[in-house]
């Protein structure tokens, strides 16, 4: 049976209640841990230069030393890859991957800001995905996509039913390819993830969303009275 989750205090924050979608193409946020670096590299490998959406990723990651793990990504990946910092914004082609010791959050209009080094940990972890996937679709609602991939413990179980009640869509790994189901397991158990795939079939699913979501806004763009809706583009 699917199972609401009591709420993560650190959750709630950067995600005010008049936040709303301010672009039109949708944002992806990432959650992994044990397996996440071949996991992350697979999907991200496989998505094209010219993708119509935003990454954020979080990955648990080691507090006492610095990550490559953006660098790594970034070649492996033809989208451009960095680690984020408070202020980036948000654009297409463009992956943001969470520092060590820091959680990440989307504030309104695309801005990421980043907790504090001493912020409260959510599942014994910091970064976690609750509050990247909370503030995810506190902002962009059903332009909102997350994606659970292998890991311990229960991270981004709660964040996926925030995604789900404001519109958004959710994917999480199998087990077969995960290398700890634990994460996608209890996101699953919510009831609220509405495709579970193979590491090698996230990629092409992405791609389908998010052209189905990019044509919606066309046909909307298009329909009588509506006004013309400009994408950002990276530049």
């Amino acid at each position: 049976m699917p199972t609401k989750l009591k709420q993560p205090a650190s959750t709630a924050r950067k995600t005010p209640a008049n936040a709303s979608a301010k672009v039109a193409f949708p944002v992806i946020a990432m959650a992994a841990s044990v397996g996440g670096l071949k996991a992350l590299s697979a999907i991200l490998s496989a998505l094209p230069a010219d993708f119509p959406a935003a990454i954020a990723i979080v990955m648990h990651l080691s507090p006492d030393h610095d990550s490559v793990l953006a660098e790594i990504l970034d070649r492996r990946t033809p989208l451009v890859v960095k680690q984020a910092r408070t202020g980036d914004v948000l654009c297409q082609a463009c992956v943001f991957v969470a520092p060590p010791n820091h959680h990440l959050f989307v504030a309104n209009s695309g801005r990421l800001e980043l907790s504090s080094s001493s912020a409260e940990k959510v599942h014994y972890a910091r970064p976690s995905a609750e509050p990247l996937f909370a503030s995810v679709a506190a902002v962009y609602r059903k332009n909102a996509i997350a994606v659970v991939l292998t890991g311990g413990d229960g991270d981004g179980s709660f964040g996926v039913q925030i995604i789900k009640d404001e519109g958004g869509m959710v994917i999480a790994q199998d087990q077969p390819t995960s290398e700890d189901f634990s994460m996608p397991k209890t996101s699953i158990e919510t009831g609220d993830v509405d495709f579970i795939l193979p590491l090698d079939e996230i990629g092409p699913k992405l791609i389908e969303l998010v052209g189905a979501a990019r044509a919606n806004e066309q046909k909307q763009c298009c329909s009588p009275g509506a006004k013309p809706v400009m994408l950002k583009r990276r530049t």
